[in-house]
């Protein structure tokens, strides 16, 4: 069994280009909250984040950093987790790897993924707020395959 937390980023200026979004004050604030929660939630649980991969958009790296500083677990940028990319290029990526693995990206993609993992259907995603996380648990992570197990926001 292994764990992965979808995460979207903590709230974002407006601006453009979209890619260059920084985090508001607000949006660090829920993004060192939801760090504090999913700490203590790993060591109640011994169930730690190993790995944080992140979207390349600055206020998902933003919001990955503020995570990976309370976990003591180092950030890989993945160019393949944007707004618009595909939740099945993720688990197809995602079959291969192994620990238990923070993702930090944007809407929709956090919602279809989620939806896919859980129903199998990108279309049956939840909408996530502003730095909430979905925390799933599988054997394997493909279609229809995962549990949520939680889901938290700030």
């Amino acid at each position: 069994m292994s764990y992965l937390w979808i995460m979207r980023h903590g709230e974002a200026a407006d601006g453009s280009p979209d890619s260059a979004r920084p985090l508001t004050a607000d949006g660090e604030q829920q993004a060192s909250l939801m760090a504090n929660r999913l700490a203590e939630r790993c060591r109640a649980d011994d169930a730690a984040v190993t790995r944080i991969v992140t979207s390349p958009y600055l206020r998902a790296r933003q919001t990955a950093a503020i995570m990976g500083e309370a976990l003591g677990v180092a950030v890989e940028t993945l160019s393949g987790i944007t707004p618009e990319d595909s939740p099945q290029a993720f688990c197809d990526w995602l079959v291969n790897q192994s620990g238990n693995l923070l993702m930090v990206s944007h809407m929709p993609l956090v919602g279809a993924l989620a939806g896919l993992l859980v129903e199998g259907r990108e279309d049956q995603g939840r909408a996530f707020p502003t730095a909430g996380i979905a925390e799933l648990d599988a054997d394997v992570w493909a279609a229809g395959c995962a549990r949520l197990v939680s889901f938290t926001a700030p």
